[in-house]
């Protein structure tokens, strides 16, 4: 199928053939009909785009801060890699479209194949076929037009900033900014009850708004303006404005001061600078609101991604209850969409309306593109120019996000011949595809799994689905590698315990600290049969209650996600099973568990802490390690420096290495040999039960736990 794509690095834009995305649980599967252009927002991102660096960088000064951390503890070179990959990937567009499901997961209830649809949030971008979760989509009446149906979520954008304005009926609103968005919210107002007053800079918007709606709007640039406004609003001012503009400049949230009436509203729609003069805020006591986008659950994945939905009785309008709002006002025709519908493309000809947006030359509303139904589209796409390599590693990758595109793949590229990618998002697919030299993409895993020219599969998905591939590859006997954790409970453990016995495969997980050149070397220095003591102290640093990590069904939590990297590499270190755990965590408002120290018993009489802290700061490096074995002391810190303490003092410093590229190596040589994964299945089992039972202890009060 296709895709419209632009590359960040130059704003390079075309048209790609990309595998379907993938059908998650949850979420149904579209082929649009039309989706549309928002002129604002999207033209702002194209327009950024094809800024040179420097522009980039004034307009993307929050990225530019993330690249100068990364500088600090990655290096200049691996940083600048890390840039390139992020400039030179291409990127969707579009977030609101229509049409009809191919297809829908195992648990969508109240959806089917065959149903019309209109669709929103990033998954909806401008593509033949989409994947979108349930409540980012409302089910259409096959009587509504879908070019206009697919106006339905930038229509839920305008609904949301007339319930934020909080009007009555017979009350007056006006709405700064006449594009797409504003003449929306004019009719609305309209269908509403409020006498709208629509305004903007733009002769041509006043007069198109006003063959819509007779005698509605005006000029800001009329001298009489604000004497009108009080005229039509019988001497009260406006009960609510809403700015639905896009500018630079504070005229129109000061212009909104002026026009409201006393303690009035003025709503946030647009993208303005909220800089305001004092004078009409304080001396009317206006109330100040944002409206953010379709509504409430926007940008929380537990709503959106997940599908949980907020109880009508405590959040009546949800952004999916605001979509269907809008969608049935289009089936009672209060609603017209046709006369915003300016321009009208072909989706291969999608280039040139982004062009006209940003040439400016012609006036322009609701831009539509429309797909042709008659082409045939294929769910996977075969890469003709693939790279050959004579090793016997037949690699397939299921995920590859920015740790697969910055970490894995570098590491692997040369080491394996690329088989084939599946990846969730089709623009993501293809670029790896093509940028590695994979045969195939596509977004469904199994065929990564089932492929018969694989033998070697590497996961890097998130953690809840890391134990059912895993499962699912040492069934058809192939060669995984995992990025950790393994899994997320035990009983999942003892699955793929049992598996892996009556397995001929190779697993080998993610653990990559005890491949690093200083591990390696402060290991080599260490007399097996004596006891050592460690003391690793981690500077995790905060990472937000409502991120998946922390989401147990998803992320499991920091423990099991991250906290398992330590507990493995102190059992490398002290080259002993783990007898007993001892752990105790601050207790915060979110139990979140991840400010937390962990004692660790090892069955040659080793000891270790574990200080794993999310309540530091960033200045302060991230891992801190201490070795202790007869008078002799290895000092690591953050794996840039390396200080040995013995007979005399050594010190070695480099360019921070956690063993990535050593463990990939490693395993692949192991494949190739014929010979056990780097690190023993005995181990990975332990270390992996062993950060459960760090729960178990928190559980009870930093009780010791032994292990079974």
């Amino acid at each position: 199928m296709q895709q419209l794509t632009q590359l960040l690095k130059d704003g390079t834009m075309k048209i790609t053939e990309v595998p379907f995305p993938a059908l998650q649980p949850g979420w149904i599967m579209v082929r649009n009909h039309f989706s549309v252009i928002s002129a604002g927002t999207e033209g702002k991102t194209v327009k950024d785009a094809r800024l040179g660096y420097i522009g980039k960088a004034r307009a993307r000064k929050a990225e530019v801060k993330k690249v100068m951390d990364a500088m600090r503890t990655y290096g200049i070179r691996d940083t600048y890699r890390m840039v390139m990959n992020k400039l030179d990937a291409p990127s969707a567009l579009g977030y609101s479209s229509a049409g009809e499901i191919i297809a829908v997961a195992h648990d969508v209830t109240g959806l089917k194949v065959g149903d019309y649809v209109a669709c929103g949030g990033a998954s909806a971008c401008h593509a033949e076929v989409i994947s979108v979760p349930v409540n980012l989509c409302v089910k259409i009446n096959k009587q509504i037009p879908l070019d206009e149906a697919a106006f339905v979520t930038i229509g839920s954008i305008a609904m949301q900033g007339v319930r934020q304005a909080g009007l009555q009926l017979g009350e007056s609103c006006a709405v700064i900014g006449l594009g797409l968005i504003g003449r929306i919210t004019m009719q609305l107002l309209q269908v509403a009850g409020v006498n709208a007053i629509g305004i903007d800079v733009s002769a041509t918007a006043v007069e198109e708004t006003n063959s819509m709606l007779p005698g509605s709007s005006f000029n800001r640039n009329d001298e009489s303006l604000e004497k009108t406004i009080q005229h039509l609003t019988r001497g009260i001012g406006c009960d609510a404005v809403i700015i639905t503009a896009g500018s630079n400049s504070e005229d129109p949230v000061n212009l909104a001061g002026a026009l409201c009436r006393q303690k009035g509203k003025v709503v946030i729609v647009g993208s303005v600078p909220t800089g305001f003069e004092r004078k009409n805020y304080y001396v009317k006591e206006l109330e100040l609101r944002m409206s953010c986008s379709y509504g409430p659950g926007r940008y929380d994945d537990e709503y959106e991604l997940h599908g949980v939905d907020y109880p009508a009785g405590y959040v009546r309008w949800t952004e999916n209850r605001n979509m269907e709002a809008f969608a049935q006002l289009l089936n009672q025709k209060k609603i017209d969409m046709k006369p915003l519908i300016s321009h009208r493309f072909r989706f291969e000809n999608a280039a040139d309306a982004y062009q006209m947006i940003l040439d400016r030359k012609e006036s322009f509303s609701g831009i539509v593109l429309e797909y042709d139904l008659k082409r045939e589209i294929k769910t996977s796409v075969k890469i003709e120019s693939h790279s050959s390599s004579p090793s016997p590693v037949k690699a397939g990758l299921i995920g590859a996000g920015s740790f697969a595109q910055n970490f894995l793949l570098p590491a692997l590229d040369g080491l394996a011949h690329f088989e084939a990618v599946a990846t969730a998002r089709s623009n993501n697919a293809i670029n790896i595809a093509t940028k590695y030299g994979f045969a195939k993409a596509t977004g469904n895993a199994d065929e990564v799994i089932s492929d018969k020219n694989v033998n070697t599969v590497f996961i890097v998905t998130r953690h809840d689905t890391h134990a059912g591939y895993v499962r699912q590859c040492l069934a058809e006997n192939k060669n995984v590698y995992v990025e950790k954790p393994l899994c997320l409970s035990e009983h999942e453990l003892e699955e793929i315990k049992n598996l892996y016995i009556n397995s001929s495969s190779s697993l080998m997980l993610g653990f990559n600290r005890r491949f690093a050149p200083m591990t390696e070397l402060i290991k080599s220095k260490l007399n097996p049969a004596v006891p050592v003591s460690i003391l690793y102290r981690i500077n995790a640093g905060q990472v937000s209650p409502e991120h998946w990590i922390h989401n147990p069904q998803i992320g499991g939590g920091r423990i099991i996600g991250e906290v398992c990297h330590f507990i493995d590499l102190c059992t490398f270190l002290a080259g002993s099973p783990i007898t007993s755990i001892s752990a105790q965590a601050i207790q915060d408002p979110f139990q979140l568990n991840d400010t937390l120290n962990v004692s660790l018993y090892f069955k040659n009489g080793s000891i270790a802490t574990i200080a794993y802290f999310s309540n530091g700061n960033k200045e302060v490096s991230k891992e801190y390690l201490e070795v202790y074995s007869q008078g002799w002391v290895a000092v690591m810190d953050d794996f840039r420096e390396l200080t040995l303490y013995g007979k005399k003092k050594t010190n070695e410093k480099g360019n921070q290495d956690k063993g990535h590229k050593n463990q990939i190596k490693q395993f692949i040589k192991s494949i190739e040999k014929g010979k056990p994964s780097p690190i023993p299945f005995e181990e990975i089992y332990h270390s992996t039960l062993a950060t459960f039972k760090v729960l178990e202890s928190i559980k009870l009060n930093g009780a010791l736990v032994e292990l079974s």
